[in-house]
This record gives C-alpha cells, sequence and structure tokens, in this order.
C-alpha cells in the first residue's frame, strides 16, 4: 500500500459516514497504481457541494456551482468533484451545461483520457470503464471518446495530453495523433496564459521530451 493512501482513507470514511462515496481519480489513482506517493489528491464523489458543506470543516466552497470543493487534510490538498455529466462546450475550453448525477459510470464519460478515468474506493476497488489499467501498463495515451471530438471541445486537452506522454514516456494512439495534427490550429482560439499554465506544469526532467512533442506536431505556444 502506498503510505499517504491513509490520509485518503482517513477522508474517506468521513464521506461514508455520511452516506456517500469518495474516489481516487486521474493523477491519484494512476500514482497509487503504479505504487507512488500520492501527490495530488484529485478525488470524485456522488455528494453535492451543498451536501459536503454540511459535514467538511473549513473547506473552501468557491467553484461549488461546478460542483468542486477543496479541502486540507494533514497539510495535504484534496480536491473533490461531484459526479457529473458536461455538454455544450463553449469557448473551446468550458462546458455550457452540468448536470450532476450519483454514479462514476455515468462520470467517466466526461474524462479525456483513459488513464485518467480509473477510479479508486476506500476498499481499494478499482472501476475501470475505458481501460485505462491496460493503457496504462502498456504506456498508451488514448482519448475517451471520438479524439477529434474531444479535442475540438477543449483544445488545452492536448498540451495536456504531451505533458503526460513525456511526465510517463507514453507512446499516443494512432487516432489520437492523428486529432491531434488535424486540431492543433484550435490552440490558436485559448487564452495564452492557459497554455502557459499547462506548460508550468512540465517536470524539469520532462522539457526536452514535451519540447520534441510540440516539434513533432508542428505546435508553436513559447512565441
Amino acid at each position: 500500500m502506498v503510505n499517504n493512501f491513509q490520509i485518503f482513507l482517513k477522508l474517506a470514511m468521513l464521506f461514508e459516514k455520511h452516506g456517500f462515496s469518495l474516489y481516487l481519480v486521474g493523477g491519484a489513482s494512476r500514482e497509487f497504481l503504479l505504487g507512488e506517493q500520492i501527490s495530488e489528491f484529485d478525488c470524485a464523489t456522488d455528494a453535492t457541494a451543498d451536501e459536503m458543506e454540511s459535514f467538511l470543516i473549513d473547506a473552501n466552497f468557491v467553484f461549488r456551482k461546478y460542483g468542486t470543493v477543496t479541502h486540507k487534510v494533514d497539510g495535504h490538498r484534496f480536491e473533490i468533484t461531484t459526479l457529473r455529466k458536461e455538454a455544450g462546450y463553449i469557448n473551446y475550453r468550458y462546458p455550457d451545461k452540468i448536470t450532476f448525477v450519483k454514479t462514476i459510470g455515468e462520470d467517466y464519460v466526461r474524462r479525456d483520457f483513459t488513464i485518467n478515468a480509473i477510479y479508486i474506493d476506500a476498499r481499494q476497488n478499482i472501476y475501470d470503464f475505458a481501460g485505462g489499467q491496460k493503457d496504462l501498463k502498456q504506456k498508451v495515451l488514448r482519448m475517451i471518446g471520438d479524439p477529434y471530438v474531444r479535442l475540438k471541445e477543449d483544445p488545452l486537452r492536448i498540451i495536456r495530453g504531451l505533458r503526460f506522454v513525456a511526465k510517463l514516456k507514453l507512446t499516443i494512439d494512432e487516432d489520437l495523433s492523428k486529432a491531434i495534427f488535424n486540431t492543433k490550429d484550435l490552440l490558436g482560439k485559448l487564452n495564452k496564459e492557459k497554455i502557459l499554465f499547462e506548460y508550468k506544469k512540465v517536470n524539469k526532467s520532462d522539457q526536452s521530451i514535451f519540447l520534441a512533442l510540440l516539434k513533432q506536431y508542428e505546435i508553436e505556444i513559447l512565441n
């Protein structure tokens, strides 16, 4: 067991006490499966922000309308988001409609890559609707759904995806690779600060790989 999984377990037990479920997801579940310390506690829950407010003391509810709550446990920051469905992306970035749901089977389809849609509960049960574990094992980056549609919804997923490739030393699924080439111009529609913010998340040790990927796909973000 990863040592700091116990921190997640502590919070998950609090959710269960109040009748709700809490899951590791995204980078948190990836790190757990890779046997690493969890650096960012990304979580999903069937509780709404209003419901969480009744038992999460001193949590931050600024983004409650999106179902996102931030909370600290033993000095570790948790980002907890209510399970949801999304539709009608606007400005190539944000969903126009959010509907809160109760099952991870409904939530996972809104997520970008298969390796980001693995859910782990307090008992270490793994829920993987998109084949993320297989892709993680085979070191493949694959989009959930049609990659052309998903990248047009939010072109920043291109930079985010290349960051994952550089960090985890992945290969890019052929369909996704073609979609990146054919949608990369949409990055010009985005606020450049958003792109640079994503770029700043690239570890120094991964920058040479990341920059080589930008060159491969003929993407310019640093000019």
